[in-house]
């Protein structure tokens, strides 16, 4: 007998690392399963490209950002209409977008993301999610990681699932809670770097296998405070302005040197938070081959699993369609346990199309 379908959401993503716009259409069934159906990623294009690398230059309450907001709902709304019309998409019932996160300061009660999902309803005449964060950080939380709910909801098979995007972040289980957190940065470093020598990314690792350690440099990495703070606890860009690159600069080191060190780092990081178990690893660093080698190497009683490039491609849009599920049936989609906030609640604000 066929499931009983419940929903079908087109979930909006777009990661730190500005690699693209990920869009998927989901299926959830009454029962927490699911049929990711199509899914596809809409490069930014030159000028909204730089305009986001600079974004968060523009300073808290500037009329720059809201217009940007406007602007950059229009352009997700164009984007999401190019996608069900490729795919010649019925009966899209929900559109939830993750849109992009300009300023993520939790510790003085600060986050914002535009793109702005009033205006992805108006164009689109779908009813639509967004703004998922701000509620959460308003009642005393981290407002990230968001994905974990999906974790237990839809990959709780596994011990640890592992996102390795802009920023590495980690989802389990411990005694009965869900326990997440972003552990450090990894494609917002190595994509700077790689930029440098003119590419938009390491392919596979290849240049950062190709340098050398600087253990200067890995050493002062790894005595970064926040890897020893408790959690909750999230990253954002200012951590790289402020942490992270003025280390790198002290250096004068090559970009290749500053990949394989970078790229030890991260395995040094992750290793120090994974001991063992299955890891699902998603997100585009599942790709980058070095890494993944270098993190088997520093941890050898983890089995890293690499799903579908489907998966790796698109779990956190996937889940992103699903916390705006969770928004209109009025369930939680932010946990306390995660966040830091003083209770589990349902974040995100619902616009109603006409």
């Amino acid at each position: 007998m066929e499931k009983e379908k419940l929903l079908n959401v087109i979930g909006l993503m777009s990661g730190t690392s500005l690699d693209g716009v990920d869009l998927v259409l989901v299926t959830f069934y009454k029962d927490h399963s699911f049929e990711l159906k199509y899914a596809d990623t809409y490069e930014y294009s030159d000028d909204w490209l730089a305009t986001l690398k600079s974004v968060s230059e523009i300073p808290k309450g500037h009329q720059k950002l809201k217009e940007l907001d406007v602007l950059l709902g229009k352009y997700y709304a164009d984007l999401i209409l190019k996608f069900i019309k490729t795919y010649h998409l019925k009966d899209v019932h929900l559109i939830s977008s993750h849109g992009h996160t300009v300023h993520h300061q939790p510790d003085i009660g600060y986050t914002l993301q535009v793109g702005c999902g009033k205006e992805i309803c108006k164009c689109t005449n779908i009813k639509t999610v967004y703004n998922f964060r701000e509620q959460d950080v308003l009642y005393g939380g981290q407002g990230a990681p968001l994905v974990p709910i999906g974790d237990e909801l839809l990959f709780s098979t596994y011990d640890y699932c592992l996102n390795l995007g802009g920023f590495s972040n980690v989802s389990y289980q411990e005694k009965g809670v869900r326990k997440a957190f972003d552990i450090c940065p990894v494609n917002t470093i190595l994509n700077f770097y790689a930029e440098k020598l003119g590419h938009s990314y390491d392919a596979f690792g290849e240049i950062a296998a190709s340098g050398c350690i600087n253990h200067c440099l890995l050493k002062e990495l790894n005595d970064v405070p926040f890897y020893v703070l408790e959690t909750p606890k999230s990253l954002g860009i200012e951590f790289l302005k402020t942490e992270i690159h003025p280390i790198i600069l002290k250096q004068n080191l090559s970009e290749k040197d500053v990949l394989r060190t970078f790229v030890e780092h991260i395995a040094c990081q992750i290793s120090n938070k994974i001991k063992k178990g299955t890891v699902l690893v998603t997100g585009g660093g599942a790709f980058n081959d070095f890494l993944m080698v270098r993190l088997q190497a520093v941890s050898p009683n983890v089995k890293f699993i690499i799903p579908s490039k489907l998966l790796i491609n698109y779990k956190e849009a996937l889940i992103f369609a699903l916390l705006g599920k969770l928004k209109i049936e009025n369930k939680p989609n932010c946990l306390a346990s995660v966040t830091g906030a003083f209770k589990n609640h349902s974040s995100g604000i619902i616009a109603n199309k006409l």
